[in-house]
């Protein structure tokens, strides 16, 4: 095949592969294929719930051209992992979202499918699978710990997956996740703002209730509404300290 021939080919494909743009080069426009590109890298993993009592009703949702709805993988309780979407492509699981600045989470992350209807707890097997995947994930992709996040953290008072059942603490032992793994020394949380201390830690603010429910859910287990106590207060200064910390060589 002559070479300009086979740039015009490679052009076609790459801009075929953005979605929705003409398969050929747009008139007036000089085709100069660069073999400088290679796929997206994802920077999050968000943890969902099915909301579903079986596998079956979330994968015929999940795979329905009506829905609009997707994830790349989703792992069944008995620790089935179904693979619905290559990593590298854009899968439409976050919806409108917000963390750390970032409102196309979709375009950014890896979802993930937990088969749970969000008021039972996560079987064992479920959890072992996921950890099987996180770690994979975080070999292939080398996602930040701290960027294991779940939907609900980056859609508050939209979403409350995973539910307060989910395991954070048992995913930060295994290095997937933010966690305050010790209370810093000497240190008066009493004069800290709850609400920029959560905008550092990740979550929107424009709602401020709901937030603060997020941040329940998931670091104490709890679904509670009202003022945050100092205790509290002390736990969000921790996981701001958590999130700046330098990871180990």
């Amino acid at each position: 095949m002559p070479v300009h021939a086979a740039g015009l080919v490679l052009v076609a494909s790459i801009v075929t592969g953005c979605g929705g743009l003409p398969a050929g080069p747009a008139a007036g426009v000089v085709p100069v294929p660069s073999p400088n590109h290679n796929a997206r890298r994802p920077n999050f993993v968000i943890l969902h719930d099915t909301t579903n009592s079986s596998v079956e009703p979330a994968l015929k949702t999940l795979t329905d051209p009506a829905r609009a709805v997707s994830a790349h993988y989703l792992i069944g309780r008995d620790g089935t992992l179904y693979q619905l979407v290559d990593e590298d492509r854009r899968a439409w699981h976050a919806g409108a979202s917000h963390w750390g600045g970032n409102t196309d989470l979709n375009s950014a992350s890896i979802g993930i499918e937990l088969d749970n209807t969000g008021a039972e707890p996560y079987p064992e097997a479920q959890i072992v699978r996921l950890l099987q995947l996180l770690q994979e994930l975080r070999e292939r992709c080398r996602i930040p710990a701290s960027n294991v996040i779940g939907h609900g953290d980056v859609a508050p008072g939209r979403k409350v997956d995973p539910s307060r059942h989910f395991p954070w603490q048992r995913l930060a032992a295994a290095g997937f996740g933010l966690w305050c793994r010790e209370q810093p020394p000497e240190q008066d949380p009493a004069p800290v703002d709850p609400l920029l201390a959560l905008q550092a830690i990740g979550y929107d603010v424009a709602d401020p209730a709901a937030t603060v429910a997020a941040f329940r859910r998931h670091f104490l287990g709890i679904d509670l509404a009202g003022e945050t106590t100092l205790a509290e207060r002390q736990l969000m200064l921790c996981l701001v300290l958590e999130k700046r910390r330098k990871p180990a060589p």
